[in-house]
């Protein structure tokens, strides 16, 4: 089953790669992961996208809690939860399919970012179905390169990650 973990982790240097060490020396996936800084600039939020029964999450869960940089570890899947990713996807536009493209974006509610002779560049956010789905609806004849920031993901309501 998927899981989205969020994880508040001390800001420095090495704190990320003992985390994906973690994941690596367990053989676990790390299907997608973001960093960025919290409104704290000593705390990072970390969000981790990865695969597995109940117990391997709990596993998880508990080995990410021993790291001494985690302060806080979350499951978003044990309540309810607001994901989104960022996708940037430059594809072939010449001719008729400039329209067809930019009907496409305007259905899932995209935006072109820059326009070229040959060819559009668009961002969507969404889902990863969403943006899979965008990606299927193009066509593998169109895309010439795809960039994805990863899953992100915050609680709903009064649900919160903070110390």
């Amino acid at each position: 089953m998927r899981h989205l973990i969020s994880v508040l982790i001390e800001n420095e240097s090495g704190a990320l790669s003992r985390v994906v060490g973690l994941f690596s020396a367990r053989d676990y996936n790390i299907d997608a992961l973001s960093v960025a800084p919290t409104e704290d600039k000593t705390l990072s939020r970390m969000t981790i996208l990865t695969s597995g029964n109940d117990h391997m999450i709990e596993q998880i869960t508990k080995q990410l809690n021993k790291l001494v940089e985690v302060v806080k570890v979350i499951d978003l899947n044990e309540g309810r939860y607001v994901e989104r990713e960022l996708m940037l996807v430059k594809v072939r536009a010449q001719g008729k399919e400039r329209d067809e493209i930019l009907r496409l974006t305007e259905i899932y509610r995209g935006h072109i970012i820059d326009v070229a002779e040959k060819s559009y560049t668009i961002e969507l956010t969404g889902t990863s179905e969403k943006l899979d789905s965008f990606q299927e609806n193009l066509g593998k004849g169109l895309i010439i390169e795809v960039v994805r920031t990863g899953a992100a993901g915050i609680g709903r309501g009064e649900r919160t990650l903070k110390i």
